[in-house]
């Protein structure tokens, strides 16, 4: 059997703790214009290629209230310049958790803790 699930990512989960401000953040640092807010707790960001959510995860809390966090960087955004790219992120204060590796990539961290990648091409 042919399986019915698309091979396809529609969409990816950032856990914040506050959904106004990581909006504020992920807009300056990716440059997104446009989304939506749901149910008080979700930011849709309008994206080339697979969408992102900001989601303060109210399901997903753990007994003492803490989000979950990533721990590794699962989720990669694209530059077609990686040393400007660094030198935008070190600009604009975000925490850079490796230097460029490889001319290709660098792995930093959201204002929530989140570890997040910058690969170029």
């Amino acid at each position: 059997m042919k399986s019915p699930i698309k091979n396809k990512i529609n969409l990816v989960f950032i856990p914040v703790s506050d959904v106004k401000r990581a909006k504020e953040w992920y807009s300056k640092i990716l440059a997104i214009e446009e989304g939506d807010d749901f149910f008080e707790h979700l930011f849709v960001a309008k994206m080339d290629g697979a969408g992102l959510i900001l989601d303060t995860m109210p399901m997903w809390r753990s007994e003492d209230g803490q989000i979950p966090r990533l721990n590794a960087p699962v989720i990669q955004f694209a530059t077609d310049d990686i040393a400007a790219a660094y030198e935008f992120m070190k600009a604009n204060g975000v925490e850079l958790v490796t230097d460029i590796q490889h001319s290709q990539f660098f792995v930093f961290k959201d204002p929530d803790g989140n570890m997040l990648m910058v690969c170029g091409k």
